[in-house]
């Protein structure tokens, strides 16, 4: 099954390769209502009090779920798009479901 581990010491870019290599989706980042930019860690771009830590995602975890723990994690707006990022993904859909 598809996985993968985000820490706020992972790059923006680093971070979109693995969502997209793992789920087939296309993940867009968010600093402060623009995309974020590509060489920033996580941390850098964190806004507010969030803990941080590790997360691990799995390809069957829905996509509204995903997005609402990286924001509670790490005070970051993500959204998640189709594979060729034209359209978001429906939030009940799978990670893996939304890449397809």
């Amino acid at each position: 099954m598809a996985e993968i581990k985000i820490d706020g010491r992972k790059k923006v870019k680093t971070l979109k390769a693995e969502f997209k290599k793992a789920f087939g989706a296309t993940l867009r980042v968010y600093s402060k209502k623009h995309f974020a930019p590509e060489d920033a860690t996580l941390a850098s771009i964190r806004e507010g009090n969030a803990p941080g830590g590790e997360l691990k995602v799995g390809g069957n975890m829905q996509v509204g779920n995903f997005e609402k723990k990286v924001k509670e994690l790490y005070g970051i707006e993500v959204q998640v798009a189709n594979a060729a990022d034209s359209a978001l993904a429906d939030n009940s859909k799978t990670l893996v479901g939304a890449g397809k």
